[in-house]
């Protein structure tokens, strides 16, 4: 039996050595994903034969993400099936990207059937052009920027830190209010969330950016490392009625984060959990590329 434990910051190290060591762009291998969503989604890890197995309770029922790690897979699936078994209920798999599926065809051929979930799949750009919105493509977000910097005479972008971080608090509370009905904000979980990243920003290794017009914190956002070379934007709030500060804090935050990490390459800007709105503004980027994820059943 898998010795399952409740997430807790605790596990952060070697969480997240073994995430280190599965190399992964999706946006649920952040041991900071893991542990904000711990409530919502009931959270539990173990360390199996050299990789870290995660079970959880979401839109799947009960499932598993699939391990990250280094070694021999082969055994910690077969454990990860066998507790299935002890505590009867499905085996299911999720988060799995191509090489995932080809690794389980190659050790388990015919065991799964396989399901795309275009929702969770994340959208990557291109830090490079988030950072200038160069090309035609674009020319409506540069469009919204002017706007906003022609209207405002007086905005600043600043990094989120201990001196600030009670404005953030304020910020999401108001923004939570004017949007209880939005689409992108449909239950309290989230919100939850969000506070729970504010609280252990800096012991979570996370950080963000605000922007301030006439000194009144009007957008921010809350992101973190994923891997060597992109990096997971998290959360991103701003009054809609300020034309432009969307795309605003957005541009501001990409500059940041390629000034201080030159080697990332990708934002991934997390999925659109089938919500025709944001599905529709993270389209209006241009994606560079997508992660694709699956979920794998077991068929016995």
């Amino acid at each position: 039996m898998i010795n399952f434990k409740p997430i807790t910051l605790e596990d952060k190290a070697w969480v997240d050595q073994l995430l280190a060591a599965g190399n992964k762009r999706g946006c649920e291998y952040t041991f900071a994903n893991m542990f904000i969503w711990s409530k919502a989604y009931h959270v539990k890890v173990a360390q199996v034969n050299g990789y870290l197995v995660v079970k959880l309770k979401g839109i799947n029922g009960i499932c598993y993400m699939y391990p990250s790690g280094s070694g021999d897979i082969k055994s910690v699936i077969l454990e990860m099936k066998q507790d299935s078994v002890e505590n009867q209920h499905e085996f299911l798999l999720i988060g799995i990207e191509q090489q995932g599926i080809r690794e389980l065809e190659e050790l388990f051929p015919g065991w799964f059937t396989y399901e795309e979930e275009p929702d969770s799949s994340d959208y990557l750009y291109d830090v490079e052009k988030l950072a200038e919105l160069a090309g035609r493509k674009l020319h409506g977000k540069r469009n919204h920027i002017n706007r906003f910097i022609e209207s405002n005479l007086f905005w600043s972008f600043e990094p989120i830190t201990v001196a600030n971080i009670h404005e953030c608090y304020a910020l999401d509370e108001e923004w939570y209010k004017l949007n209880q009905d939005n689409q992108f904000r449909s239950d309290s979980e989230e919100d939850s969330a969000f506070k729970r990243a504010l609280d252990h920003l800096f012991a979570l290794n996370l950080e963000g950016g605000l922007l301030r017009l006439g000194g009144k914190v009007v957008a921010l956002t809350v992101g973190g490392r994923i891997n060597q070379d992109t990096y997971d934007i998290h959360f991103e709030e701003a009054y809609k009625d300020i034309n432009g500060s969307y795309a605003m804090i957005n541009r501001e935050f990409a500059r940041y984060i390629k000034a201080k990490y030159p080697e990332v390459v990708y934002l991934n800007r997390e999925d659109d959990m089938g919500l025709p709105g944001l599905r529709k503004a993270k389209q209006s980027y241009y994606p560079d590329a997508m992660v694709m994820k699956h979920k794998a059943a077991y068929n016995g």
